[in-house]
């Protein structure tokens, strides 16, 4: 059975996602692993602090099953949810979820109310993004759930055949019965041949699939992807991080996680 795993800090942003997840899960016949990973500081004062991680456990495991228990409320038998509390760096466990359940996708927020939640969906999202090998998918504030009727998939066309996970985005179009739009956003009007080749390539690859070719010009990539997916009633936008790919041009520009952060559509990021 396929599993969507949701870390989640119980913040307002996090909460969002867990509804998000959910209701994807029951779209596709899926299960929720609600995760939530928490670090005990030591506190270094004139007099020493005894943290006890077992109660701090204890206390965050009563917390998440009472999120459970209101989901369960909600969809009763219809979704299947587990649950489990870690102590560690949020990055690092997930690692090792993802590594020993293989899950379907990681759903999390990319960005919270609050400055501080600001800044950790800011970090923590991007991160996730750039080092889990299995899909995460980050979902603005306020997103909801209601079905993946259209599916963008943002490409700059470099070595095209040997990066694109071609079965991963049919396995995905397939699932959500979705149409697959390809843009690619360039700053000039005319192509190179290179560029027409990789596009003639992808379109091979991608030929049993319902989809269509977007070349847009605009001299900001990420604000050109953005207002392409708002224009055009994009459910979710699939992006492709590797070195030296587009994601990786997009965070390491000054409008740094602009892509992320300021879209208003959920990101998709699939790896080799």
């Amino acid at each position: 059975m396929k599993t969507i795993v949701v870390p989640t800090d119980f913040s307002p942003a996090a909460l969002n996602a867990v509804n998000y997840a959910a209701d994807m899960a029951k779209a596709i016949g899926a299960e929720i692993l609600l995760l939530h990973v928490f670090y005990v500081f030591v506190s270094y004062t004139e007099v020493p602090v005894l943290i006890d991680a077992g109660e701090v456990k204890e206390d965050l495991e009563l917390k998440i099953n009472d999120l459970k228990q209101q989901l369960d409320h909600k969809y009763g038998n219809k979704l299947k949810i587990k649950t489990e509390v870690r102590m560690g760096t949020l990055i690092t466990e997930l690692e090792s979820v993802c590594e020993n359940i293989q899950p379907y996708t990681v759903v999390m927020g990319s960005q919270g109310s609050s400055a501080s939640e600001y800044r950790f969906f800011g970090s923590e999202s991007v991160s996730a993004m750039r080092q889990l090998k299995c899909p995460v998918i980050t979902v603005p504030r306020g997103a909801k759930f209601s079905a993946v009727k259209k599916i963008g998939l943002a490409c700059d066309f470099e070595n095209v055949s040997e990066k694109t996970t071609i079965d991963e985005i049919k396995k995905l179009v397939q699932d959500f019965n979705a149409e697959l739009h390809v843009l690619n956003i360039s700053k000039k009007e005319q192509h190179s041949p290179h560029t027409v080749f990789e596009s003639g390539t992808l379109m091979e690859m991608l030929a049993p699939l319902n989809h269509e070719y977007h070349f847009i010009i605009n001299e900001n990539i990420d604000e050109g992807i953005i207002d392409f997916c708002e224009k055009n009633n994009i459910d979710l936008l699939v992006v492709m991080p590797k070195r030296h790919s587009l994601l990786d041009k997009l965070i390491n520009k000054s409008h740094a996680k602009q892509l992320v952060l300021h879209s208003h559509v959920p990101v998709m990021a699939l790896h080799e």
